[in-house]
This record gives structure tokens, C-alpha cells and sequence, in this order.
């Protein structure tokens, strides 16, 4: 997979709702238990048990949004002794819990710093210029869009899987397609892994293919949300999603002014005009 740093194709305005957007992430994923710390090691058994209770009142579950099942007992957060040793405890949910809402709330989880700085690596490089041909608003309401789209999409598609399904994945996906339909002639630096990290400038309709070709294919194979499981069929949906809604603005989106072929080394360094 190659892995995006920076796109050549400006902006005409400050992309507030991207940055803010990766803000509130983040700040989401400093107050997920035992999340802040998981880059220094493994996490105890009260951390674990504290963890799986959030992600069981704030993530998103197919079982819950298709069959509208809520269960009669989730984790409680403590920690209890039994004859198998320490466990997690379980019991009857202290609250009310929305399915419909827990899709919305799903999209500012993550499961480690990796799941949460790739999805906001990119955001900020593909966001910012779909951000500015949409407007603030109309880009806020097309990203909670498909977000719904991708969680609702993988919840038909797994409609009796009770494992939650967190990430933004699927809105940034949508933002992904959108990218591709309005700006298919940007180009895009990379890094290939070849032996090292070797730096290129490709076009977006050849980073963007590339990266849904590789969500169809895996989520042919592998479609579960879950601890160590990607939601590759949410990628898909929202990806669709992003690309059906930005269709009708295709026609008034000017391509970026780039150069032809594929450069690498000194003749791929950006040229600037005036």
C-alpha cells in the first residue's frame, strides 16, 4: 500500500471543519480508556474492562442497528474474580443507548494510535480540498453522510455480528471518492515501499483506484469488525457514498494545472507560478 504525504492541488480557503474534525478525534481518543498510554505497552485487566464497556456504550454494532436488539447485560467496567480468575464484570446497562446515534459517536473511535493517525493522515490531505469546493457546511453534512452510509452499509452486511464497529474509516472513505470525482487529475506524493521508502508523485485517480481496489478485494475475504479486524466493506460503501454525492459538483470543479506522466527525483519537485 502506498502511503500519501501531500497533494499538489491548493486551496482557496482555510479548511476549518478538516482541522477541527482531526482535532475532535483526537481529543476523543486522549479520553478513551487506556488508549492515551497504549504506545508505551499492554494495558492491566481494569484498563481492558473499563475500555470494552466505553466501546460497548459508544460504538456502533450491527446487531443493534438492523435488528434493533440491545442487550440485557454489558460490561460494567469492573473487574471480577471467578473461578477461571479475574474477568471483566457484566449487568444490566446503566443507560439508554441510541443505535442510530452510536453511529455518529462510532466515527470519533479508535482502536490504537496507528488506526487513529492513518485515518487522520487521510483527512488532512484529501479533506481540506473537497472541504474547499463544498463549502464548511455542505462538507460537514456530506462527511456525517457517509459516515452513516459506510456504518449502516457494513451493519446490512453483517446484520448479526454483535462486535463494534469504530473508526472514521468509512466517512474518510466517502471523502476518498469524492476526491477522486472532483479532482481525478491532481497528483498526489507517496511513499512506495521498495527496499525503502522510495517518494513519487502519482496521479489521485492511481493512489485513489489503487486504495478501493484493495478494499473490494479484501472485503470480499474479510468483512467483521472487531479487535485486530478491519471494516473493509464499510471503506466500500462510504467510498460509493462519497463519490455518488460529489458527482453533481464534477462539472463546475477546474482540474488542477499539472504536468503530464509520472515524475520521481529532482524533475518531480513542484513547480511554482505566479
Amino acid at each position: 500500500m502506498v502511503i500519501p504525504v501531500h497533494d499538489v492541488n491548493p486551496v482557496r480557503r482555510t479548511p476549518w471543519v478538516t482541522y477541527a474534525l482531526i482535532a475532535a478525534n483526537v481529543l476523543v481518543f486522549l479520553s478513551t480508556p487506556g488508549m492515551a498510554g497504549s504506545v508505551a505497552g499492554g494495558s492491566d485487566l481494569s484498563q481492558l474492562c473499563h475500555l470494552q464497556a466505553f466501546l460497548d456504550h459508544y460504538a456502533a454494532v450491527p446487531r443493534e442497528l438492523i435488528h434493533h436488539q440491545m442487550p440485557q447485560l454489558v460490561p460494567t467496567g469492573a473487574v471480577q474474580a471467578g473461578p477461571g480468575g479475574a474477568s471483566c464484570a457484566a449487568g444490566p446497562p446503566s443507560y439508554d443507548k441510541s443505535a442510530p446515534l452510536s453511529v455518529f459517536t462510532a466515527m470519533f473511535l479508535h482502536g490504537s494510535w496507528i488506526h487513529l493517525l492513518g485515518n487522520m493522515l487521510f483527512l488532512m490531505i484529501f479533506g481540506n480540498n473537497v472541504e474547499d469546493r463544498m463549502g464548511h457546511i455542505r462538507y460537514t453534512l456530506f462527511y456525517v453522510v457517509c459516515g452513516y452510509a459506510a456504518g449502516y452499509g457494513f451493519a446490512l452486511l453483517n446484520a448479526d455480528s454483535a462486535d463494534p464497529l469504530i473508526g472514521a474509516s468509512g466517512a474518510i472513505a466517502g471523502v476518498l471518492g469524492a476526491y477522486l470525482v472532483l479532482y481525478t487529475k491532481a497528483r498526489v506524493w507517496v511513499l512506495v515501499p521498495f527496499l525503502f521508502f522510495l517518494p513519487l508523485r502519482l496521479p489521485a485517480w492511481l493512489v485513489l483506484g489503487f486504495w478501493f481496489v484493495l478494499q473490494a478485494f479484501y472485503s470480499a475475504g474479510e468483512g467483521v469488525s472487531g479487535a485486530g479486524t478491519v471494516a473493509y466493506a464499510a471503506h466500500v460503501v462510504g467510498f460509493l457514498a462519497g463519490m455518488l454525492l460529489a458527482w453533481p459538483l464534477k462539472a463546475g470543479t477546474p482540474p488542477p494545472p499539472e504536468p503530464r506522466g509520472l515524475l520521481f527525483g529532482r524533475r518531480a519537485r513542484p513547480r511554482h507560478t505566479w
